[in-house]
């Protein structure tokens, strides 16, 4: 597996349509950013069919929402199928992982503040 990051952030005050931000690479997952902040930050990524995103857990509540495709969620060992359209969150320290058993494409929010309650 490949993975390609752009970071650099979208440019401002320009209309852009999400899905068309990020392209599918063979073999590879794509993320770029639409904008990171201190407080959180905004990415759309892409899977090729039968790549996955490792393992991992995040301090921060993260909301992803499938924008193409359909995927294959794991958090803390259970499964969720998510079509065009879903959205979930996946609770701060929860570990997670991805599968694309097809091509998909989400949209990452993470938000970094809010947990001084």
């Amino acid at each position: 597996m490949k993975t390609y990051n752009d970071s650099a952030e979208l440019e401002k005050s320009k209309a852009h349509v999400v899905v068309q931000i990020i392209e599918y690479m063979p073999k590879a997952v794509v993320s770029k950013t639409i904008i990171k902040k201190i407080t959180g930050n905004v990415t759309v990524l892409s899977f090729d069919a039968g790549e996955e995103l490792a393992e991992k857990l995040s301090p921060f509540d993260t909301y992803i929402q499938i924008i193409d495709g359909a995927a294959e969620l794991f958090i803390n060992d259970k499964q969720f199928l998510l079509k065009l359209g879903d959205g979930i969150i996946i609770p701060a320290h929860a570990k997670h992982y991805f599968n694309a058993n097809e091509q998909f494409k989400m949209l990452s929010t993470v938000i970094k503040s809010g947990y001084e309650d």
